[in-house]
């Protein structure tokens, strides 16, 4: 098992371009070492504030050894708090969701307002002050209506990353939509392999017959992740949205951490359906053309999203172990939106279900792989994977910075 020396011994040593050492992949003091230093310091999606819409309703979010619940106030805010009794640490909420008045442990029934005030504990003594024993925040923060936990002490700045997010969602009503499905599976892969799988299309015509009906292979149609040079096709398209009002035009942060970028569907494309029509006749957006092609946007190290012209798509990535990945998916639709009437589950959900076990296999697939004696790390492809050379070098960065606490210098090999 690797030590965090050892891994930075490692990212240091890395080809620029080129896959991981094999250890990044499968090593259990790697994975200890993402978690401490990526997953535990950085803002992480955790859910749609739709999801949790009246005062009393939560979700319990698991990362690595923490348990958060993140629930919506009387006042309507959302917050997030360990989900640990101040009294002797039992799981308040056992439920991976519901709704309560208040957060009451099950153990001793000690009972927290929803603002996270302890209001009542038994037989506790004169001495005892339950202003002392509130539960202990997290940080949370409502992103245009997509909720962010951090875990760190002292979270990292948001405002950037908040501020562009409320200009490109403007069109998407989040606040005014629902879960219509969920998904979760579990992929026996690295985390980063997940997210590697997901930042190229160069698998997509081998592996997904039916999102490549709509979803264009063409890097282009999304731009570079260092110059974001559009093809033409995609940037008439970037114009013709923010003409209409819809944000579009190809946005990534300094560090990599976070983009946004506006793509057209395949051949006029409207939604992410087998017929390449509206999944929802009742749209969740303002944009006033259906075929407003897919607004992406990815923020490390936890979530991509899709948001279309009639319906968005959020998926989640969480690290279960050094070889295992859990994928959570959901679909969002205008709150009033009526299943059967306008919209069709099955048709809604069927391209990236498939999608989603396909990209499963593939993943699984690599990192037995990468398991051989034989794997040694190889080329990117700069035409088609730039995405996954921007993906390795963020991480890379980031976690020499974080473990080093100065810049990222990478010795070539």
């Amino acid at each position: 098992m690797l030590s965090e020396s050892d891994v930075l011994s490692t990212l240091m040593r890395r080809t620029p371009g080129w896959s991981l050492q094999q250890a990044l992949y499968c090593d259990a003091g790697v994975f200890r070492v993402d978690l401490e230093r990526i997953w535990y310091r950085e803002w992480l999606f955790a859910i749609p504030a739709c999801e949790i819409p009246r005062p009393g309703n939560y979700v319990v979010h698991e990362v690595g050894a923490y348990s958060v619940v993140i629930v919506r106030g009387s006042d309507g805010e959302i917050r997030a708090f360990h989900n640990t009794c101040r009294h002797r640490g039992s799981v308040l909420c056992r439920a991976k969701k519901g709704s309560n008045p208040r957060l009451v442990c099950p153990y001793h029934q000690w009972t927290y307002e929803l603002d996270g005030r302890l209001l009542w504990a038994r037989d506790m003594g004169p001495g005892f002050d339950p202003a002392q024993h509130g539960l202990k925040p997290v940080h949370c923060r409502d992103v245009s209506g997509l909720v962010y936990i951090c875990l760190a002490e002292a979270a990292p700045p948001i405002d950037e990353f908040a501020s562009e997010a409320a200009h490109y969602l403007a069109p998407h009503d989040l606040a005014n939509s629902k879960v219509a499905h969920e998904s979760t599976i579990v992929e026996h892969g690295n985390w980063k392999l997940v997210w590697e799988n997901n930042r190229e299309c160069y698998h997509c015509a081998g592996n997904h017959p039916s999102l490549c009906r709509t979803f264009p292979e063409d890097p282009r149609y999304i731009g570079s992740d260092n110059s974001g040079e559009l093809s033409d096709i995609a940037a008439a398209h970037v114009a013709r949205c923010e003409a209409a009002g819809a944000p579009s035009a190809y946005r990534i942060s300094a560090r990599g951490d976070w983009r946004f970028v506006r793509t057209p569907l395949l051949d006029k494309g409207e939604s992410y359906t087998m017929d390449g029509k509206v999944a929802v006749t009742r749209p969740n957006s303002s944009i006033p053309f259906r075929d407003a092609g897919s607004l992406l946007k990815f923020s490390y190290p936890g979530c991509w999203n899709h948001f279309l012209s009639d319906h968005a798509i959020v998926f989640r990535v969480t690290p279960i172990g050094p070889m295992e990945t859990e994928v959570s998916t959901k679909w969002l639709v205008h709150k009033d939106a009526v299943e059967g009437v306008d919209y069709d589950l099955t048709r809604l959900t069927e391209v990236w279900l498939a999608t989603n076990d396909e990209d499963r296999e593939v993943v699984e697939n690599n990192q037995r792989g990468i398991l051989s004696p034989a794997y040694e790390p190889g080329p990117y492809s700069p035409t088609h994977e730039g995405g996954n050379i921007q993906f390795v070098d963020w991480y890379a960065t980031t976690l020499i910075r974080a473990i080093t606490g100065g810049p990222a210098t990478i010795a070539a090999e």
